[in-house]
C-alpha cells in the first residue's frame, strides 16, 4: 500500500472514530489500525475499551484521556437509561452507610445478583433510597426492590454506573464491614441512649467503682471515664438531651456541685438535680474520650465532635471545652440532620414572605443576606434554600465554620484560619470552581464582604449571614465594614432577618385577654381581641413543677414550662430603585425602615397570633 493510500485510509478510520477515539489517536497512544482493532475486540468481547487499549499498546491510558472516557462513558449511560449517572470517584460516598443499607434494608444477594448498591437515604414525602445500577431498565430487579421499600413506605431513586465502579463500590461496603460490626456492638453495649435508666442508681454505681478502685480518692479520675457507670451517665444525659428536643447541652461544674443544663426552645433549663462533685472530672474525661480530644490537656479550650445513631438517624454534637475555676466546663450543641431537611414551606408559613424569598433564591446572581442572632435559626434557612437548588444542573459550594451538616452533592469547605483558609481566601478559590451558588457561613469582616459582593457581582448567587436586629440594619452593617455603597446597591437582592418564637404549649396553655397596652405594643386593637382568642403560657416554678410530678398532673408535653416548640418570624426586604437611591445617598437605617417592601414581622407575627400559636 502506497503512503497516499495509507493516508487515505487513515483519514477514513478517524471519521469512523468517536471524537474520544480521534482523541485517543491524535494524542499518539495509539494508531488508527490498533484503535479499529481495539473497537471490534470490545465489540466481539464485551470487556472495556480502556482495558484492550491498555493490552494492545502495552502502557496505561494517561490520566487526562481516562478522565475523559469515564466522562463519556457516562453521558452515554445517561443518555441511554434517561438516570443520572454516578461517577463514586466525585461523590461522596459513604462506604459505612452503604454497609448500613445493606445490613439492614438490602441484602448483599441482592446486590450481586442484579450489580446494584444503595448508597443512602434521602428524606422527604415519602423517603426513598438511592440505588446505583449498572442496568437500571431491569425490571426484575425494581419490583424486588419494591417488594422492600413499600412496606417501609421508602420510594426508589435510582442512578446508572458503570461496571467497574460497581466494583469499587462494592469493595467500600466489603471495607466498611468491620467498622459496621464495631459500630452496632458499640449501639448494643449503649442501648441507654434510647433506654434510659435511673439517674440515681448511674451515680451511686459511680460512687461504688470509685470505692473499689481508690478508696483514698476525693474524686474520680480521667482514668474512671471508660467505667460502665460512668459511660451509662453520658449516655443518659445525650439521650434526654434528644428525647427533649434540646439544642445545647451544659455541663457546669460548680464549687460544691456538678451541673447539668438543656438549652429548649432557645431558654436554658436545669436538666438534673445537682451531681456529686468528685464524678466531675470522670464525665468530663467521657464527653473529651467521645469527641476524640486531648483528656491531659485542661488549660487550654478545645473543640471536637461525637457522631451517634439515634432512632435511625445521625446526630452530630458538636463540642467546645472551657478550662473554668471549678473545672472544665463542657458545652455541646446538637446537630441534627433532620432539621436541615425541612422544606421553605415548613419554615415559612407566611405565604408572601415564602413567595419573596423563593424568587430572590432562584435568581441566577446577586446577593441574599439572612440576619438574626445567634440561634435564630439563620443556618437551617440557608441549608433549606440550598436543597431548594441543589439538583444536578447546579454547582454548589459553601465555605462554613464549622460545616455543621453534610449535604449530598454540595461542595463544602471548612474555614481554617491557622492554615490561612478564611472565609476570604476560600471564597476566591471558589471563583476559579465555577460556581452557581456560593454561601458563605457568616460575613464577618470588610475582605470577606467584598469578596462575596464581587462574586455577586459577577453572575453568582451568594448567600451569606450577618448578625444585625432587622432587615434595614444590614445595610448600616454592611456600610460600617467599610463595603462601598455603589458595590451594596448593585449586587443587594433581598435581606431576610428572622427570629424563633416560643410556642404556647397547645395541653396546658390558658386563655388570656391582653391589656390595650398590651394589644397596642404588637399594632392591635380591641377589634382584633374579638376575632381570635389569646392564650398564654401555664409556667410553672420549679417548687410548682416537683409537685405536679408527685401529683401525677405535670404536663407530659412541656414538663411544666408552658412552652412546646419554636417558630420563625420573618421580616423581608426587597431591593428596588428606591431602595437603591437610598442606599447610594448613604441614608440612615430609620431612613430605609418605612419602605413599602419591607415586610414586618410584627404583620407576620399578628398573622401567627391568628393561628393561635403566638402568646401576646
Amino acid at each position: 500500500m502506497t503512503f497516499s493510500s495509507k493516508k487515505t485510509r487513515a483519514v477514513a478510520l478517524r471519521n469512523y472514530f468517536s471524537p474520544f477515539g480521534n482523541k485517543l489517536v491524535q494524542s499518539g497512544y495509539i494508531g488508527a489500525e490498533e484503535m479499529q482493532q481495539a473497537l471490534v475486540e470490545t465489540r466481539k468481547s464485551g470487556r472495556s475499551l480502556v482495558e484492550i487499549l491498555q493490552k494492545l499498546t502495552g502502557r496505561p491510558l494517561p490520566p487526562d484521556l481516562q478522565r475523559q472516557y469515564k466522562k463519556n462513558q457516562l453521558f452515554e449511560l445517561k443518555i441511554l437509561y434517561g438516570v443520572e449517572s454516578l461517577d463514586p470517584e466525585l461523590s461522596d460516598v459513604d462506604g459505612l452507610e452503604i454497609a448500613r443499607l445493606i445490613d439492614s434494608l438490602i441484602p448483599i444477594d441482592l446486590c450481586r445478583r442484579y450489580r446494584l448498591i444503595p448508597l443512602r437515604r434521602i428524606e422527604g414525602e415519602p423517603a426513598s433510597i438511592l440505588i446505583a445500577m449498572v442496568d437500571p431498565d431491569n425490571l426484575e430487579a425494581t419490583d424486588d426492590i419494591n417488594r422492600i421499600l413499600r412496606p417501609r413506605e421508602l420510594g426508589l431513586q435510582r442512578l446508572v454506573i458503570t461496571g467497574e465502579d460497581y466494583e469499587r463500590l462494592l469493595e467500600k461496603f466489603h471495607w466498611a464491614q468491620p467498622e459496621l460490626e464495631r459500630e452496632k456492638a458499640r449501639l448494643e453495649k449503649e442501648k441507654e441512649l434510647e433506654k434510659l435508666s435511673d439517674l440515681t442508681d448511674i451515680v451511686a454505681s459511680i460512687e461504688v467503682v470509685s470505692s473499689a478502685n481508690d478508696e483514698v480518692a476525693d474524686d474520680l479520675g480521667e482514668g474512671d471515664a471508660n467505667q460502665a457507670p460512668v459511660i451509662n451517665l453520658v449516655n443518659k444525659i445525650l439521650a434526654k438531651a434528644l428525647q427533649e428536643g434540646t439544642s445545647d447541652i451544659h455541663i457546669e461544674p460548680q464549687e460544691e456541685f456538678l451541673k447539668i443544663r438543656f438549652r429548649k426552645d432557645g431558654v436554658l433549663h436545669q436538666a438534673f438535680d445537682p451531681l456529686p462533685k468528685r464524678i466531675t472530672p470522670a464525665v468530663t474525661a467521657r464527653f473529651k474520650i467521645m469527641a476524640d480530644l486531648d483528656i491531659a490537656e485542661r488549660r487550654l479550650p478545645q473543640d471536637g465532635k461525637i457522631r451517634r445513631i439515634y432512632q435511625g438517624r445521625k446526630v452530630d454534637f458538636r463540642v467546645n471545652t472551657l478550662p473554668s475555676r471549678y473545672g472544665e466546663k463542657v458545652c455541646l450543641r446538637i446537630l441534627d440532620n433532620s432539621s436541615t431537611q425541612l422544606g421553605l414551606d415548613k419554615l415559612i408559613t407566611d405565604q408572601k414572605t415564602l413567595q419573596i424569598v423563593r424568587d430572590l433564591a432562584s435568581r441566577p446572581f446577586g446577593l441574599l443576606l439572612v440576619t438574626g442572632p445567634t440561634g435564630s435559626g439563620k443556618s437551617t434557612t440557608l441549608y433549606s434554600v440550598l436543597a431548594e437548588r441543589n439538583h444536578p444542573g447546579v454547582n454548589i459550594s459553601t465555605a462554613e465554620d464549622p460545616i455543621e451538616y453534610s449535604l449530598p452533592g454540595i461542595t463544602q469547605v471548612q474555614v481554617i484560619r491557622e492554615k490561612g483558609m478564611d472565609f476570604a481566601s476560600i471564597l476566591r478559590a471558589f471563583m476559579r470552581q465555577d460556581p452557581d451558588v456560593i454561601l458563605v457561613g457568616e460575613t464577618r469582616d470588610k475582605e470577606t464582604a467584598k469578596t462575596a459582593i464581587e462574586a455577586a457581582l459577577t453572575g453568582h448567587l451568594v448567600l451569606t449571614t450577618l448578625h444585625t436586629n432587622d432587615a434595614a440594619g444590614a445595610i448600616a452593617r454592611l456600610d460600617e465594614m467599610g463595603v462601598e455603597t455603589f458595590m451594596i446597591s448593585g449586587s443587594l437582592l433581598g435581606v431576610l432577618a428572622q427570629r424563633l418564637m416560643r410556642r404556647v404549649c397547645t395541653e396546658c396553655r390558658v386563655a388570656y385577654h391582653p391589656t390595650q397596652e398590651e394589644l397596642a405594643r404588637f399594632g392591635l386593637s380591641a377589634a382584633n381581641e374579638q376575632e381570635v382568642t389569646f392564650y398564654k403560657a401555664n409556667t410553672l416554678t420549679i417548687e410548682e413543677i416537683q409537685q405536679a410530678r408527685r401529683e401525677g398532673n405535670l404536663c407530659v408535653k412541656c414538663n411544666g414550662s408552658g412552652y412546646k416548640g419554636r417558630i420563625g418570624v420573618y421580616e423581608v426586604m426587597q431591593n428596588s430603585e428606591r431602595l437603591q437611591q437610598l442606599i447610594n445617598q448613604g441614608a440612615t437605617t430609620d431612613r430605609i425602615r418605612p419602605l413599602h417592601n419591607l415586610i414586618k414581622s410584627q404583620y407576620i407575627g399578628y398573622n401567627k397570633t391568628n393561628s393561635n400559636s403566638k402568646k401576646p
